[in-house]
């Protein structure tokens, strides 16, 4: 595998005949999996009124894996902002960061990570997050998590925390060019969102790269791959476990809503499709096959991390897929 640290996205899923407990037990044991391992980050998702996915609040599911596990950073991939007031996310990282120093990652994304009737509910006012408050508020969440703080009316100081020793990492997380502009215009770490974006993942660093303006935090581009992968003991098995994260994706696509069903329940959909010209995963096959192809990935898009997000009926099979990368 590439010699560049491999990193887990998850999302709690929920696959056919679990309830949401079920779905955050199986996310603690991949997380505390992918720490004996050796993996450099555990991120977790949020998305909202999707009965296939439990990562609702990455803050809180951040501390349930940061408690259990020992040195692996944990964060969120990402934090949706338009759903939340930046002070309010920037006091709760502090405080993660305060409880698990040196550990812990803030992910931004410009999405709400859910249908425009949940996305309503999720926030106090009707009105969308535009372009300049998306920006403004990125800046004052760097501000916040940093030494400064930021000047307000009356000469105040207002900081997220009152006593920081350490900051948690910033990240900006997308899957368009834009993201990647303001993350070098910014000076943040950039994390592509490959698993479902459909630009060409090398053009989009590229355009990071050159126009990376160095900060206060960050002096040279650092940039992360995030795709989807699974891994088989054959070709074929590896299809047949990916064949939920097909019709997960169909689902999307179709707004059906259900829980994740089981490769026999998938396989019998599909071939009742009589196939689709996509896969929900984007690279599946063996061992060599996964490591060769994540390797000409990394080399292309010239980045310094990579993530996976595997969807699978089962933990193990997310367990095995990642066992095989670090």
């Amino acid at each position: 595998m590439s010699r560049v640290p491999v990193s887990v996205l998850d999302l709690a899923t929920v696959r056919s005949g679990w309830s949401t407990a079920d779905a955050l037990a199986a996310t603690i044991e991949y997380a505390r999996a992918a720490d004996r391992l050796g993996a450099e980050r555990f991120w977790i998702a949020e998305h909202h009124n999707m009965p296939s996915v439990a990562a609702t609040t990455p803050p809180v599911l951040i501390a349930a894996v940061a408690a259990r596990t020992e040195r692996i950073r944990v964060g969120s991939g990402g934090v949706m902002l338009p759903n939340h007031s930046p002070y309010v996310v920037a006091e709760q990282f502090a405080a993660l960061e305060a409880l698990y120093p040196d550990r812990i990652d803030l992910g931004l994304g410009r999405a709400p990570g859910a249908d425009q009737v949940t996305a309503w509910a999720l926030r106090r006012s009707q009105e969308g997050l535009g372009h300049e408050d998306f920006v403004e508020h990125v800046q004052l969440l760097q501000a916040w998590l940093g030494p400064q703080g930021v000047r307000v009316g009356m000469g105040t100081t207002l900081t997220a925390t009152p006593a920081a020793s350490s900051y948690p990492e910033l990240w900006l997380l997308g899957s368009s060019d834009y993201s990647a502009r303001l993350a070098a215009k910014l000076g943040i770490r950039y994390a592509y969102a490959g698993h479902f974006g459909s630009l060409d993942p090398a053009a989009v660093f590229a355009l990071y790269r050159d126009g990376f303006e160095p900060s206060a935090t960050l002096r040279e581009p650092h940039a992360m791959l995030c795709t989807s992968a699974l891994v088989g003991p054959s070709e074929a098995e590896a299809q047949y476990l990916a064949g939920p994260s097909t019709i997960n994706w169909i689902n999307i696509r179709r707004d059906t809503r259900e829980a994740l069903p089981s490769p026999e329940e998938s396989a019998r959909r599909l071939d009742a499709m009589g196939g689709v010209d996509f896969a929900g995963t984007k690279v599946v096959g063996t061992a060599d096959q996964v490591r060769s192809r994540l390797d000409d990935m990394v080399a292309d898009c010239q980045v310094q991390e990579l993530m996976v997000l595997t969807t699978a009926f089962d933990v193990q099979t997310r367990i095995d897929t990642l066992a095989v990368l670090v």
